[in-house]
């Protein structure tokens, strides 16, 4: 475990602390997948204090953890989340841009990573969580996507998913195994997938995984990253020589 590791599960441990002991909520800024992850590894031991993930909508990949609930101090305080909404100024002109081009807009304006979330992309317009003292600046500084000029403003309709689009996959696997079906699904050999697991690429539902051999269930949300993410939806049936057809829903 390196130093900004050790240093984020403190500040986890503290922030729960105080949240109980005060009486108040508290909120972290945005959390990566592998972020998240720490928070599971210490889940039990801050168990005392309720705790809710959220990131927007309701299956945002980047989270803040808020610490507290209503039922513990008798009120209820919404996540500090914004909605920002990135369109061209001129439709016509705007170009097809990818989530690497509005982030890297972002970066250039000295944006910290942990004040921003997910980002949906609609056609050509770009939807962008981000945290409430955050807005305003970028509201006010994000004038231009690649050579797109854009206008931003507060999201009046905010999506309620960050699934644009998905597809449906069916792959021939010899089981369910977790780095069977990955190694299947992205045209890589067994032991490439496996090395996935070891450098610690995979998440299911959020968390870390690291056991490869481990058999997927229906509804597992597989994230790998640099390659992309997938719902496991089950066995469709079993071939005459033990091969099991599979399906998956890909994040397009």
């Amino acid at each position: 475990m390196n130093t900004e590791e050790i240093l984020l599960k403190k500040r986890l441990l503290e922030l729960a602390n105080k949240s109980y002991t005060n009486s108040q909520y508290l909120f972290t800024t945005f959390l990566a997948l592998s972020e998240l992850d720490l928070y599971y590894q210490i889940e039990r031991e801050i168990s005392y204090v309720p705790v809710t993930l959220f990131g927007g909508t309701q299956d945002c990949e980047r989270v803040m953890i808020r610490f507290g609930s209503e039922e513990l101090f008798g009120y209820e305080e919404p996540f500090p989340i914004s909605c920002i909404e990135i369109a061209p100024i001129i439709e016509k002109f705007g170009e097809q841009l990818s989530h690497r081009d509005y982030l890297g807009a972002l970066m250039n304006l000295g944006i910290e990573r942990s004040t921003l979330g997910d980002i949906i992309i609609i056609e050509k317009t770009a939807y962008l969580f981000c945290t409430e003292k955050m807005a305003s600046y970028v509201i006010d500084n994000l004038e231009q996507v690649r050579h797109t000029h854009v206008r931003c403003k507060i999201a009046e309709n905010v999506p309620q998913s960050t699934i644009t689009k998905m597809e449906r996959r069916n792959c021939l696997v010899s089981s369910a195994r977790a780095d069977s079906v990955i190694a299947k699904l992205y045209n890589l050999s067994r032991s490439q997938g496996v090395e996935l697991f070891r450098a610690k690429r995979v998440f299911i539902n959020g968390r870390l995984n690291e056991n490869n051999s481990g058999m997927l269930k229906v509804g597992d949300r597989i994230s790998v990253r640099g390659y992309g993410k997938f719902i496991y939806q089950g066995t469709a049936y079993e071939t005459k020589k033990g091969k099991l057809s599979i399906e998956v829903d890909v994040y397009m």
